[in-house]
């Protein structure tokens, strides 16, 4: 695939490493010719680096094999534990590969992991995520006619902040790319 193709969440192989794009920018600078800058993120030890890429400059992409698995439970030793959901089999992912992505899931929960050559390399989040206020301040008399916002914890454990009106037992939207409320949900 030409580099002005690739996109940001993309795997490409670089390197003899398989790398998840973090960001894409293509830039033409005046008279000279066209380039590719990316963020790049190693699968493999979790580093970054950015690298620049002609236009037109083949890149290979890494074939995905996504499967439906459940979230189990989290060990402190070795991170979050799945279940594929088809075999039965349970493996661990690593915290630094997961990044911010199990703020949005709850115990029991079925998410898409992502699978690289049979090993496990990440899950796949919807855009938007329901989830449980479990503790929150009350709200304080005169901030509901301002938009004061507050900390709330969810049923994940995350903390994010919300409207002052939210309480203890509401459902709240939120966005899993920027990890912020985007609005109260009745059930």
């Amino acid at each position: 695939m030409d580099a002005t193709s690739i996109r940001k969440g993309s795997f490409i192989k670089h390197k003899d490493s398989l790398w998840q794009v973090v960001d894409t920018t293509h830039r033409t600078p005046g008279n000279k010719r066209g380039f590719v800058q990316m963020k790049l993120k190693n699968m493999n030890n979790g580093s970054h680096v950015t690298e620049k890429f002609s236009s037109n400059e083949d890149i290979e992409t890494a074939w995905l094999d996504a499967r439906n698995c459940q979230y189990l439970y989290d060990d402190p030793h070795t991170g979050p534990v799945f279940m594929d959901t088809e075999n039965y089999e349970q493996f661990g992912l690593d915290r630094d590969i997961l990044g911010d992505a199990m703020n949005f899931v709850k115990e029991n929960e079925e998410v898409e992991v992502t699978f690289y050559e049979g090993l496990a390399i990440g899950v796949r989040l919807p855009a938007k995520v329901d989830l449980v206020i479990t503790e929150t301040d009350p709200a304080v008399k005169g901030d509901t006619v301002n938009s004061v916002m507050k900390d709330a914890t969810l049923e994940t454990g995350f903390v994010v902040k919300v409207p002052s009106h939210i309480r203890p037992g509401d459902k709240v939207r939120l966005s899993t790319v920027s990890g912020e409320f985007q609005e109260r949900v009745n059930d």
